[in-house]
């Protein structure tokens, strides 16, 4: 039996409410997710690495990726560029992943244009179930897409 991941959680205030940032042991951000709605958060992680795949527990310092997602919401637009994101999804899922954070801060994409990045131009629908699985928003901007 495989040992479950470690993850670490640590609780940011942001301009629009409270979120949770996940982290592994090597410091690589792996979840997002707001304080409202924690069940969500739980429910993803479950789903990417199993039922008792995991253990969550409460960081024992601020992670580099919540200070870099501090200093996103406080205008430091490039803060959370280079940070390292290990998300647990298809590769596909992945691939689409990787095209979201190619989209610049302030730019939109459609389904349409960010399928046709991939070299995948019929998989509109595909990017957008993607887009929705994304476990990491902010970091990675789903939100960019229209």
């Amino acid at each position: 039996m495989t040992e479950a991941l470690t993850l670490f959680v640590d609780r940011i205030r942001t301009p629009i409410g409270g979120m949770d940032v996940v982290t592994d042991g090597e410091g690589k951000l792996r979840a997002t997710g707001w304080a409202d709605q924690q069940e969500r958060m739980q429910r993803r992680l479950r789903i990417a690495y199993g039922e008792g795949g995991y253990r969550l527990e409460a960081a024992r310092k601020r992670s580099r990726a919540a200070e870099a997602i501090g200093r996103y919401f406080a205008g430091e637009l490039e803060a959370i560029d280079g940070l390292a994101v290990e998300a647990a999804g298809t590769p596909f899922q992945r691939e689409v992943w990787r095209a979201l954070r190619r989209i610049g801060a302030g730019t939109t994409a459609s389904y349409a244009q960010l399928a046709e990045r991939i070299g995948r131009p019929a998989a509109v629908r595909a990017v957008g179930l993607a887009n929705g699985a994304n476990p990491i928003g902010v970091v990675v901007p789903c939100h960019r897409v229209i």
